[in-house]
């Protein structure tokens, strides 16, 4: 079993961001300027993935969430912007980089992007929300995935799912191609999420924080089989630490290494590689300290900083 960590969005150990964000209010009043200004923040954003990556492959760290603050106002009704032809030599670098480093990149859109709402208007949105996504996976030349969650549970849940299917169903198969959905902290647990991914034949993540906070007695060794083999490709799996007692849905800064560990003694049964995206908030950092800690508190074999057996 061989087990490889990842990080999401911004490292906090050196001075880079590619999540530079613009406004619409902003962008509006910036008047004959506000393209300029577009144009400038999507370019830094770009230059800061870049350095981004550079950094990770330097540090061995080949799994990595992309922002999805990329490109600020890309999907706004109101801004009518060539978000595409305008950028595609930083498109291309940014997805040269990571086919010549084998990177595993994906991304998670924000929380307006929601399937299965009962509002027409926001479906329609989320739809075109996902195209540009979409677009932005050809403009890199790369094959990746979006990180969704069921969404709205509006009317009960039987119903909310149902829409989440009959609109899935809808869409284009290069845009069901990308999905991936996960558990969530409240509303769809791991059962619920685990049932229509089977139903649909996409992949599902297990987020283990969510799945301990939200659960009705179920083990999680009763479910890891048959998630990971929802994936045609190497599984991934969500891991954070809860905040403290009085706050656990919220991120902690690093991992429980114990817990950690308890987790994969449950699951090593399985004997399957997989990947962990770290959802701490000093994220890269989160991710070494983790790796620290494992070193001295197990005999695991640690390979290149961020996988180990």
């Amino acid at each position: 079993m061989k087990i490889r960590l990842g990080y999401a969005c911004v490292p906090v150990t050196i001075n880079e961001t590619s999540s530079h964000t613009l406004t619409y209010t902003n962008y509006k009043r910036l008047g004959n300027n506000k393209d300029k200004k577009l144009d400038d923040v999507i370019i830094s954003n770009f230059k800061g993935l870049e350095n981004i990556l550079k950094y990770n492959i330097r540090n061995d760290i080949t799994f990595f969430r992309m922002t999805s603050e990329l490109i600020p106002l890309l999907t706004h009704p109101l801004v009518k912007y060539d978000f595409f032809d305008k950028y595609k030599v930083y498109y291309k670098k940014i997805g040269t980089i990571i086919k010549e480093n084998n990177l595993r990149v994906d991304m998670h859109p924000s929380a307006y992007t929601v399937l299965n709402s009962t509002n027409e208007d926001v479906v329609t949105s989320t739809i075109n929300i996902l195209k540009n996504y979409h677009k932005m996976y050809e403009y890199m030349q790369i094959k990746s995935k979006l990180v969704l969650h069921v969404g709205s549970k509006t009317n009960g849940k039987r119903e909310s799912i149902n829409r989440f299917i009959t609109n899935f169903n809808k869409l284009d198969k290069e845009i069901k191609d990308l999905i991936v959905l996960e558990n969530d902290d409240k509303s769809f647990n791991i059962r619920n999420v685990l049932n229509i991914c089977e139903k649909l034949n996409i992949p599902m993540v297990l987020d283990y924080h969510h799945f301990k906070v939200n659960r009705n007695n179920e083990k999680i060794e009763d479910y890891i089989e048959r998630i990971f083999k929802t994936w045609k490709e190497t599984p991934k799996v969500h891991f954070s630490s809860p905040k403290d007692k009085k706050n656990k849905r919220s991120h902690s800064d690093y991992i429980d290494s114990d817990e950690f560990i308890c987790f994969l003694e449950k699951i090593k049964f399985t004997n399957k590689d997989f990947d962990v995206m770290i959802e701490a908030k000093q994220k890269d950092d989160a991710l070494f300290r983790l790796i620290r800690e494992l070193k001295y508190k197990t005999d695991y074999k640690i390979e290149k900083n961020t996988i180990f057996l």
